[in-house]
């Protein structure tokens, strides 16, 4: 029977199964554009961890911040966030708030404010402060995912590229991007600066700076890391072409990065009148574990292994935990990121071991090494790639617990 006779034909038809493959869940997936991929992925990501985040939120009691089971809104805005909606109302504190004995007691200076100047842009418009926090939150992480699939592209197959933002979407403190914190703009900045720093594109990285620097810590690591791409790239000139132009214009955008990144210091000193008032309020969060003490440069790793594990292992762990992962920045894995990606993460990780107290923010303050999602995402077997995305999942549960979760006094904050 011809296709005009089965067509002609009375009755219900037999499916045409070339169009039923053309429009499967599957079809329709590879068809998506790779923008569309990342959005979906993204979108997926956040909806599991909200979902995860409401279970908190059914079972926490009633805290400093909210009334027993909170809504999503009211419970990602506790912790710092509460921090960020008082700068956004009151600024920032011209005379520093000292403790009963006489120290620098926690205050707004210890929080940047591109994030509160952001979010208070839409308040004005009628939008309350909790839901503000998380759209700027979320749409800043969405971006961040669609600039770092960019980024992984330039080294990684499309699968590849694609699965290391499923790594970034699910990893296990990437909750916080649903949070009324400014994470998700500083991996924004973050990913556009290695995106134009791996194409070359020196002049865009300023604005980029400029506006990370005053978002989370990180721009002076980041002068680090155009310091040494500048050496790298003047010691292989021979066979990469390192042009004068270029030159000074990557030499002023590491020296622009170094000053940007020491700003805020200067600023909070210039408001306050006291030379320390940004790094005595940062200390004045590990004052709990160690009492009041000078900032010693490469020490606090050192300070905080003696508190946890005691000696000798105090002392054992950091120092292997450095040594492992200058060996991993030179396995093939990590090797496929290309050199600047790997410079980075050099940049941040000794920068956090040179002023960074390890303690329950740490697993917050490691998540800038993000790029090594895209070491964990060559290889190809579904048994590895589906078996981090299960252990990423449970790791999220397990941080929301330790970190998020109120139970009491707690001295564990995220």
């Amino acid at each position: 029977m011809d296709a005009e006779a089965e067509a002609a034909r009375p009755g219900p038809r037999r499916p045409d199964p070339h169009r039923v493959e053309r429009w499967s869940p599957r079809v329709r997936w590879r068809l998506l554009p790779w923008w569309g991929r990342v959005v979906v992925v993204y979108l997926a990501a956040r909806v599991l961890s909200i979902l995860i985040v409401l279970q908190f939120a059914r079972e926490q009691a009633a805290s400093a911040w909210t009334d027993a089971r909170p809504g999503y809104l009211e419970y990602a805005n506790i912790w710092d966030g509460r921090w960020y909606a008082y700068i956004a109302a009151a600024g920032y504190p011209t005379e520093l708030p000292l403790t009963d004995d006489g120290h620098v007691a926690e205050n707004a200076w210890a929080f940047l404010p591109v994030f509160p100047g952001i979010v208070r842009i839409l308040t004005v418009v009628g939008v309350p402060w909790d839901a503000a926090s998380v759209v700027v939150a979320l749409a800043a992480g969405l971006a961040a995912a669609l600039v770092f699939h960019r980024l992984m592209s330039r080294f990684l197959e499309p699968d590849r590229a694609l699965f290391a933002v499923v790594l970034f979407c699910v990893a296990p403190v990437s909750p916080i991007m649903g949070f009324g914190y400014a994470e998700s703009l500083g991996f924004l900045w973050l990913a556009l600066a290695l995106l134009l720093l791996v194409d070359r594109r020196y002049g865009w990285l300023v604005p980029v700076i400029g506006a990370w620097a005053f978002t989370r810590p990180g721009a002076l690591a980041f002068a680090l890391t155009l310091g040494l791409h500048w050496i790298v790239r003047w010691v292989t000139r021979s066979r990469d072409p390192f042009p004068v132009r270029e030159r000074v214009v990557a030499a002023s955008v590491a020296l622009f990065a170094g000053i940007v990144g020491l700003a805020w210091p200067a600023i909070a000193w210039a408001a306050t009148g006291e030379p320390a008032a940004y790094t005595d309020t940062e200390l004045a969060w590990r004052a709990p574990y160690i009492g009041y003490v000078e900032l010693v440069p490469l020490t606090p790793w050192f300070q905080s292994g003696d508190w946890w594990l005691g000696q000798p292992m105090g002392t054992i762990a950091p120092i292997a935990l450095a040594v492992g992962f200058g060996a991993l920045l030179f396995t093939p894995w990590v090797r496929r990121l290309g050199v600047d990606v790997r410079l980075w993460l050099a940049s941040y990780a000794l920068y956090l071991f040179a002023v960074f107290f390890p303690q329950s923010s740490t697993f917050r303050l490691l998540a800038p090494l993000f790029p090594l999602a895209g070491a964990l995402a060559v290889p190809r077997s579904p048994w590895w790639r589906g078996g981090l995305v299960v252990v990423s999942v449970a790791l999220q549960v397990v941080w929301l617990r330790l970190g998020w979760f109120i139970d009491g006094y707690d001295w564990t904050p995220p």
